[in-house]
């Protein structure tokens, strides 16, 4: 068992997927955790946590709203005295080709996907920086490694989230923080499931393994960065795509 016990975890687009999968899992290895998602969405998140007998709450939270970062980090300093883990893991996907993609959907692409991860990061760093510790890590996708026709947006976005963690890594393993990427590749969600059956059946033919992930392989992943036995980890990408980009 992975110990996280008097951890303080904000995990971002946590009401559903991965980011729920990875929210219920760190509260199962004992950490305190805060769902981020918009309106009340990651109320049944926080229930399945304390049903279980976890500890959660959630937060309201439009993660490309200005200032948001910053409100929800305070808060959480206010309650908690501390944050330990932030896990950005809130992103959309609008696929289109290039030639006709619209430039909203390639801004909305990036102001999810990676300049939130920039403001939630900056954010929590002043607390982990005074704590001289902590754990950062983004969700980026094997998409954002191979690339992929039709997602040159999101691509993008989850490509840079790379080169930010690994930049920031070098900015602050002196305090004794870490920054990592985990990397999915085809997971069985929400999101995969609206893609078009032949689109996917394809896509799981590429997987060596021969099957989709689950969110909890994802979840798994996580929760070993967020612990002490990663305290030696950092600027990495860990893939979970079951050998589809290696």
């Amino acid at each position: 068992m992975i110990g996280l016990s008097g951890r303080v975890a904000l995990v971002t687009g946590a009401s559903r997927g991965i980011g729920r999968a990875i929210a219920v899992r760190l509260a199962g290895q004992g950490a305190s955790l805060v769902a981020a998602a918009r309106g009340d969405n990651a109320q049944r998140t926080v229930d399945e946590i304390l049903s279980a007998g976890g500890a959660a709450e959630f937060i309201a939270m439009d993660v490309t709203e200005a200032g948001a970062a910053d409100a929800a980090v305070k808060a959480m300093v206010e309650r908690h005295g501390r944050i330990d883990i932030l896990v950005n893991n809130a992103g959309i996907a609008r696929d289109q080709l290039v030639l006709r993609m619209k430039r909203d959907d390639w801004e909305a692409v990036l102001a999810t996907n990676l300049t939130a991860a920039f403001a939630l990061t900056q954010a929590a760093l002043k607390p982990m920086i005074k704590q001289r510790s902590g754990r950062l890590i983004s969700i980026s996708s094997v998409v954002g490694q191979g690339g992929n026709a039709g997602q040159a947006n999101y691509a993008a976005s989850k490509a840079g989230l790379i080169g930010f963690t690994k930049s920031v890594a070098l900015e602050v393993a002196s305090r004794g923080i870490t920054a990592n990427v985990v990397a999915p590749g085809l997971i069985d969600t929400d999101m995969t499931r609206a893609i078009a059956e032949d689109t996917r059946a394809e896509w799981a033919s590429k997987v060596p393994l021969r099957r989709l992930g689950q969110p909890d392989d994802v979840a798994w992943a996580v929760c070993f960065l967020a612990s002490d036995e990663a305290s030696y980890i950092t600027g990495q990408v860990v893939a979970v795509n079951g050998g589809m980009y290696m």
